[in-house]
C-alpha cells in the first residue's frame, strides 16, 4: 500500500474520501455541541454566520428570517466565546485529522512538539441546512474567478498547486448524512471545457460530475480549486438539524521569501473571514498542548486581515 494513498487520490481526482474518521461516540458528542452552536446562531445569540442567499464573504451582520432561508453556516468554532470551543479544538487539532493533512501538504510531523511547527491554524466552521427552503452554491473554484481565461486558469492552477500539492488542506467532516458537495473529478488540473465555461452558474448537471456522499464520521478532503458547488436541502423551521458538517482548513507554513505571492493569496483566503479579529486575543489560547499554540502563532503571523480583500464576489 502506498505511503501517500490519500495524496495520490487527491492529486488524481481532486478529492479523497476517508471513511469512519470519527468513532460513534465522537460523532454523538460533536453532533450535540454542533446543535447547540447552531441553535444559538439561529436565535441571534452568535454573530458569526453565513446567510442565505449570499455565497461568499463579507457576510451580513443580521441573519435573515427562517422564512427567507436563514443561515447555512456557523463561523469561528475556535473563537474564545464559542460554546463547546474546547471540544471543537480537540477535533480540529486531533492527530487523526492533522496526520492526513501532513500527508496532503507534504509536511513532516512536528517531532512531538520540538522544532518549528509546519502547519498553520486556519479556519473551522460549520455547514448547516437552511430553513424552509433549499439553497445552492454556484459552480466555482475557491481562489480563481470564473472570469479567468483558459490560459489564466492554467497559470493560476499551477501556481496554487506546484508539483500537484496545495499549501493547505480543506475538508468537510460529516456529523449527519451529507450529499451536498458536487465535484467534477480531475478539473483541478485543467482549464474548464467549453461546456463548463458556458454552463449556467447553477447548472444542475455537468459532464462527469459526482455527488460526494458522506455518512456520519466520514470526511472528504478536496482541492479548493476543483470545479465544485453545493446543494443544501432545507429543513423545517425549528425542526431537528439535518445537516451538521464541520468545514475546516489547515495551512502549510510558507517560510520561503520567494513565495510572497503565494503567502498573500493564502492570507486573503483565510483572513477574509475575520479570524484575524480574535485569534491574538489574551483569552484565545487553547490550553490543550503546545502544538495548537504553535499553529495559532503561525496564523497570528499572517496578520490581522485588514485590507486583504476577498477571493470571490457574490
Amino acid at each position: 500500500m502506498s505511503a501517500t494513498l490519500h495524496l495520490d487520490a487527491l492529486q488524481r481526482d481532486g478529492f479523497v474520501v476517508i471513511r469512519n474518521l470519527l468513532s460513534p461516540t465522537e460523532i454523538t458528542h460533536y453532533r450535540d455541541i454542533a446543535t447547540v452552536a447552531t441553535t444559538k446562531t439561529r436565535t441571534g445569540g452568535w454573530p458569526h454566520f453565513r446567510t442565505v442567499p449570499k455565497q461568499f464573504p463579507p457576510w451580513p451582520t443580521t441573519p435573515p428570517p427562517a422564512s427567507e432561508g436563514g443561515i447555512w453556516g456557523v463561523q469561528h468554532l475556535l473563537h474564545p466565546e464559542m460554546p463547546g470551543r474546547e471540544s471543537f479544538a480537540s477535533c480540529y487539532f486531533s492527530e487523526a485529522i492533522l496526520s492526513v493533512i501532513e500527508e496532503l501538504v507534504g509536511a513532516k510531523p512536528a517531532n512531538n512538539g520540538k522544532g518549528d511547527e509546519k502547519l498553520v491554524m486556519e479556519l473551522f466552521n460549520l455547514l448547516v441546512a437552511p430553513e424552509t427552503k433549499d439553497f445552492e452554491l454556484r459552480w466555482h473554484r475557491d481562489d480563481i474567478p470564473e472570469t479567468a481565461t483558459a490560459e489564466e486558469e492554467l497559470h493560476q492552477l499551477a501556481a496554487r498547486s506546484p508539483g500537484g500539492k496545495q499549501s493547505h488542506a480543506q475538508y468537510n467532516l460529516a456529523l449527519c448524512p451529507d450529499k451536498s458537495l458536487i465535484v467534477v473529478p480531475g478539473s483541478h488540473r485543467r482549464a474548464r471545457t467549453d461546456t463548463e465555461r458556458n454552463a449556467k452558474p447553477y447548472e444542475p448537471y455537468l459532464p462527469d460530475q459526482l455527488i460526494v456522499e458522506l455518512q456520519p464520521g466520514d470526511a472528504v478532503f478536496y482541492d479548493s480549486n476543483i470545479l465544485h458547488r453545493g446543494v443544501y436541502k432545507g429543513k423545517a423551521e425549528g425542526g431537528e438539524e439535518t445537516r451538521l458538517t464541520l468545514h475546516g482548513c489547515v495551512g502549510l507554513n510558507i517560510l520561503d521569501a520567494n513565495d510572497s505571492e503565494k503567502k498573500k493569496v493564502r492570507a486573503r483566503a483565510v483572513l477574509q473571514h475575520g479570524v484575524g479579529d480574535w485569534v491574538n486575543r489574551d483569552d484565545a489560547a487553547f490550553g490543550i498542548g503546545e502544538r495548537p499554540e504553535k499553529m495559532r502563532a503561525n496564523l497570528v503571523a499572517m496578520g490581522s486581515g485588514e485590507g486583504v480583500g476577498y477571493s470571490l464576489q457574490g
